[in-house]
């Protein structure tokens, strides 16, 4: 009879912190306030004002590799170019 007691506290449990967590699915720490768009998967805009980081050198590289995100090519731009 206490495993019967365990195990329902333990799944209470679980159903209150998916709960709780479900509320808190977008805060992405890469997506600026507004930038997740609702779905199985979260996408943000490309460019660094999409983003919650403070991105202070950001170039042409980076550019084309956000924006190729999640392509399985390298972007063309690089250092040389």
């Amino acid at each position: 009879m206490a495993i019967m007691k365990i195990a329902f506290a333990t799944a209470v449990a679980y159903g209150l912190y998916r709960y709780f967590k479900h509320e808190e699915k977008n805060s992405r720490v890469a997506f600026a306030a507004g930038e997740s768009t609702p779905g199985e998967v979260d996408v943000r805009n490309a460019g660094p004002e999409a983003m919650a980081s403070d991105l202070r050198d950001w170039d042409e590289v980076d550019q084309a590799s956000d924006e190729s995100f999640p392509a399985s090519d390298p972007p063309a731009a690089n250092r040389f170019t």
